[in-house]
């Protein structure tokens, strides 16, 4: 987690108005998150901090390609991300809501970690189902497609059913 050092913005010296941090996040950035979905990437993030009395509003600008990979070929297939978000965190050392998508920051609080959710918002984007070319199977692994068609094509059963369930047919006459 050390390497997610250089996401937190230390928000204590900054003056009101709005600051730019600028990040480029590779491989090494998911490599730091278990369970990440996501395993190569290049993207760049900024992140405008608009710094005023009670609050901090984050608006992120994510985009690049990440690598994901072909639900029906298996191959490695890039996808575009251009995402933008905003969050928005509170000066209070009240508990706030928990249905409130806001965060709180107390007194002792000197700088945001913006790391979690940058990983968020990026896993958030990706399709839940990828194909390539949009379900096109021309940029298909072509071997991959025909060993596919060829299992599921001698995997066919016929309507023979295991005798020992023909009393069952029966019930509902």
């Amino acid at each position: 987690m050390k390497s997610l050092k250089k996401y937190s913005i230390p928000f204590t010296g900054l003056k009101l108005g709005k600051h730019l941090f600028e990040y480029d996040i590779q491989d090494d950035f998911f490599d730091e998150f278990e369970y990440s979905l996501v395993k190569k990437a290049t993207l760049h993030c900024e992140v405008e901090l608009d710094k005023q009395e009670t609050m901090l509003i984050l608006n992120f600008k994510i985009d690049g390609t990440i690598d994901t990979t072909c639900d029906r070929c298996l191959k490695v297939l890039p996808i575009q991300l251009d995402i933008t978000e905003q969050q928005i965190a509170k000066f209070s050392d009240e508990p706030v809501d928990e249905d409130e998508e806001i965060i709180t920051l107390g007194k002792n609080d000197h700088e945001i970690d913006v790391a979690g959710l940058i990983y968020e918002y990026i896993n958030v984007a990706v399709p839940f189902i990828s194909i390539c070319g949009e379900g096109n199977t021309s940029t298909c692994d072509k071997e991959m497609l025909d060993k596919l068609n060829s299992l599921s094509a001698n995997g066919e059963q016929s309507e023979q059913t295991d005798p020992r369930w023909d009393a069952l047919k029966n019930m509902n006459k």
